[in-house]
């Protein structure tokens, strides 16, 4: 824990003083609301039981005390609900290490977006260095030029190992489901469930993470790989399997907890569309703003992408959108090329099907076509209000991309930044989609989507690391794409 971040912009040196604990980790910040002058966060951190609770301090209310959302392995997770004024300088301390922040979400705006935060297999045996280097990069940009927020938009930590822990099975990530099928899984939901929480433990005490994290609250949605590979995807008789149950819990837990900050004693905040947490997505009004996330898998089956909930919750918020842009986290791309062509070749040969459940995931599956169309037909609606514009952000395909939509209202935006840390996939693979989605997609009509290069590139894909900046400067929005080896792109007026 006493890892040093020295950040080459900015001048700023901190320790692991950043942390609470040598076992633990925090702070960690999540954006609440914000109310008028006041903007409301929660801090996170888990550390010894043992010993003495850190105290958390503000100006304005001096200490405050933590509350336990979990016990587990000797350990405590800590919520610290507080408030500060809209300031282009504010901040808050803990146990006498203080921690500044931006929080003047009025006017102009800085928020980065990142998505795919590691690997299918073997992500913990990775050089950190390398495999942050772009954690490190935006904390660097961060000291020079502060983040108002973090977005987070899907696979935050890659948990496909934690559903199998059996040594004979290790190799087989879902071997495991077929022999508890009808088994009792109580064990073994222990074992997940003390895997999960050391990885995440692990994972938050990456240095230049947990820097960032700190200093900038944070939004986040999950997506597959925050429960195991393409859940909502397989089949029905894997996933209500006691084990199949067991892995979504577990993995819905702790998602809660490290991304959210909710307890699970708790009745979800009041940013969360449903009450009963059915579908886990949310709704943030921010001044002239609007951050939108459906939840893509908590209802998810092989023929629907979201279930009564996540669309009554969607269409809710949406509604109740006024003046100002709609950025929309859609985990899986709502813009993308017509995929059932490829579909329908891959049922040729049984080589082939094993990807089935990949292509399943996207909105552009034959298996979805009706529920796109009625996707794409509320964005529109939005959209063509005129004063409430949406801009699509979306990760999961380990590529950097962008699209449009047509519309009379202007293009509909959809921005797609992954991974920050999951190796970039080969260039064939990103120039075989390329030669896709040339062909275009229609889904509605008098819509057509196109998916373009990012500014200044040719290729349609970029097939590098990458995150994404947004910027509203006097009114106006723009978005750049951070890559590893490019650096900054173009900006991109929205």
């Amino acid at each position: 824990m006493n890892e040093k971040v020295e950040l080459s912009a900015g001048g700023e040196e901190l320790t692991g003083a950043d942390m609470a604990a040598e076992a633990g980790i925090g702070p960690i910040l999540y954006l609440r609301g914000v109310d008028g002058p006041i903007v409301r966060l929660r801090a996170l951190v888990v550390c010894r039981e043992a010993g003495p609770a850190p105290t958390l301090s503000t100006e304005a209310r001096g200490s405050i005390a933590g509350r336990a959302l979990l016990r587990f392995a000797g350990l405590h997770a800590l919520a610290y609900d507080f408030e500060l004024p809209l300031a282009t300088e504010t901040g808050y301390s803990l146990d006498g290490v203080h921690y500044p922040l931006r929080t003047d979400f009025i006017g102009d705006l800085r928020l980065a977006f990142v998505s795919c935060n590691g690997q299918e297999s073997d992500d913990r045996k990775r050089d950190i260095a390398e495999r942050d280097a772009l954690w490190r990069r935006l904390a660097q940009q961060h000291a020079q030029d502060p983040f108002h927020l973090l977005l987070q938009g899907g696979d935050q930590i890659y948990a496909d190992e934690v559903a199998n822990l059996h040594a004979r099975e290790r190799h087989r990530p879902v071997a495991a489901w077929r022999r508890h099928r009808s088994a009792d899984a109580g064990p073994l939901r222990e074992a997940m469930r003390k895997e999960l929480f050391l990885r995440y433990l692990e994972l938050y005490r990456h240095p230049d993470m947990a820097w960032l994290m700190a200093r900038v609250p944070t939004l986040a949605m999950w997506d597959d790989h925050d429960i195991c590979d393409g859940w909502g995807s397989l089949p029905a008789e894997r996933m209500d399997s006691p084990l199949g149950r067991a892995i979504f819990e577990v993995a819905r837990e702790f998602f809660l907890l490290f991304q959210c900050a909710v307890g699970a004693e708790e009745s979800l905040p009041d940013l969360f569309l449903d009450p009963e947490g059915v579908s886990l997505g949310w709704h943030l009004k921010l001044p002239g703003c609007h951050l939108v996330a459906p939840d893509l898998r908590s209802e998810r089956r092989r023929d629907r992408v979201m279930g009564e909930r996540g669309w009554q919750g969607l269409r809710h918020a949406l509604a109740a959108a006024d003046a100002g842009r709609v950025l929309l986290l859609s985990s899986v791309p709502a813009l993308g090329p017509r995929l059932s062509w490829v579909e329908a070749v891959m049922h040729l040969t049984p080589r082939m099907e094993k990807y089935e459940d990949d292509l399943r995931d996207q909105w552009q599956s034959r298996a979805h076509r009706q529920e796109w169309r009625d996707f794409l037909a509320l964005l529109v609606e939005v959209h063509s209000r005129g004063a409430t514009p949406v801009t699509v952000l979306s990760g999961e395909i380990h590529l950097a991309t962008r699209g449009t939509l047509a519309a009379a209202a202007g293009p509909l935006h959809q921005l797609v930044a992954s991974g920050i840390t999951h190796p970039a996939p080969a260039t064939a693979y990103a120039r075989g989609l390329g030669l896709l989605a040339r062909l275009g997609a229609s889904p509605l009509p008098g819509h057509p989507i196109r998916l373009h290069p990012l500014p200044g590139c040719r290729a349609i894909y970029t097939a590098e690391r990458n995150y994404l900046v947004l910027k509203r400067r006097g009114g106006q929005w723009l978005a750049h794409w951070e890559l590893e080896q490019g650096g900054p792109t173009l900006p991109l007026a929205l």
